[in-house]
C-alpha cells in the first residue's frame, strides 16, 4: 500500500544575506527578502508499512509526468507484489493514457481518496516534516541544488524509516468535522445585476 502525490511549487530560494545561526540567548534569523531561482516538483510514494518513500522530482505536473512516476513505481518495487495506490483526485490521475497503462499493468491499483480530502492521504506527513526539517530555512541558488537536498533528504529518511501512525481514531476525527464546520466563515457570492461588480457576503456560524 503506498500513499502517492505530488508537491508542486517547491521553490528554490536564495536569501539577500546569509542567515544568523541560533545561540543562546536568540533564536536563529533570516531576512525577509529572497531571490527566486525556480521550482521544482516531488512526487512520492509512501510505504504505509515500513515508512519507506520512493520519490522523483520533475519540472511539471501533468498526467505525463505522473505516468513517468507510475513506471518508475513499477520498475523499483518487487514484481511480485500488487500496489495498491492511494491518490487524490486530480484530474492529471485519471487521463485516457494513464488508464491505459494500469490495463497492461494489473498488478498496479488506483484507489481515491474523497473530494477535497488529500490530507488524508498520510504523504501529506511527509511532506510536512520535508519541508519543516529541510526546505523551509534552506538557501538554495538553483533547481538543482534544490532537487539534490530533496533527494539527499529522502535518502536520509530511509536509512531509517518510520511509518506515520494516526493518533486519532477514525470516530474522535469525524466527531469534531462538524464543530469545525460551524467554526468556520461561510461565503456566498453573487453579482450585481446593475452594476456587474461582484458582491460576497460572510456568515459566521
Amino acid at each position: 500500500m503506498l500513499s502517492v502525490d505530488e508537491k508542486s511549487q517547491i521553490q528554490a530560494l536564495d536569501r539577500t544575506q546569509p542567515g544568523l545561526p541560533m545561540k543562546k540567548g536568540r533564536a536563529g534569523t533570516m531576512t525577509h527578502d529572497y531571490k527566486r531561482n525556480g521550482t521544482t516538483r516531488l512526487f512520492a510514494a509512501l510505504n504505509m508499512l515500513d515508512g519507506r518513500v520512493i520519490g522523483a522530482c520533475m519540472p511539471r505536473h501533468r498526467h505525463q509526468e505522473f505516468l513517468r512516476f507510475l513506471k518508475h513505481i513499477h520498475e523499483v518495487t518487487p514484481a511480485h507484489l500488487d500496489l495498491h495506490l492511494i491518490v487524490d483526485n486530480y484530474s492529471t490521475h485519471k487521463t485516457a493514457k494513464v488508464q491505459r497503462w494500469l490495463k497492461a499493468h494489473k498488478r498496479v491499483h488506483l484507489h481515491f481518496t474523497p473530494t477535497s480530502a488529500s490530507w488524508l492521504n498520510m504523504v501529506e506527513r511527509f511532506f510536512a516534516e520535508l519541508t519543516e526539517k529541510r526546505i523551509r530555512r534552506g538557501v538554495f541558488t538553483s533547481v538543482a541544488e534544490l532537487e539534490q537536498a530533496i533527494m539527499t533528504y529522502l535518502e536520509q529518511h530511509n536509512a531509517n524509516p518510520k511509518p506515520f501512525v494516526w493518533t486519532k481514531s477514525t470516530g474522535e476525527i469525524l466527531e469534531k468535522w462538524p464543530k469545525r464546520n460551524k467554526r468556520q466563515s461561510r461565503y456566498t457570492s453573487g453579482r450585481d445585476a446593475s452594476t456587474g461588480a461582484v458582491q460576497r457576503t460572510e456568515t459566521v456560524g
